[in-house]
């Protein structure tokens, strides 16, 4: 996967760290990793940069939704 150090923590997580996700870019596989933070070791979602991408744009527009339920 990625180096520790190429991982980074989401801005818009939490201070407490309980609720972090942290994010890897992989340039040469053009990929991007996406894990718990808690779990550092655990597996972690891979993603291609187009699919990564489309996602963020999805939750910045709003057509995607959370529950809390």
């Amino acid at each position: 996967m990625a180096p520790e150090d190429a991982w980074v923590k989401s801005s818009y997580s939490e201070g407490t760290g309980n609720s972090c996700v942290e994010i890897a870019r992989l340039p040469l596989a053009k990929q991007v990793g996406v894990r718990d933070s808690k779990d550092k070791a655990g597996a972690a979602l891979v993603l291609t940069a187009t699919a990564w991408s489309s996602f963020i744009d999805e939750v910045r527009t709003g057509h995607l939704t959370c529950s809390t339920d």
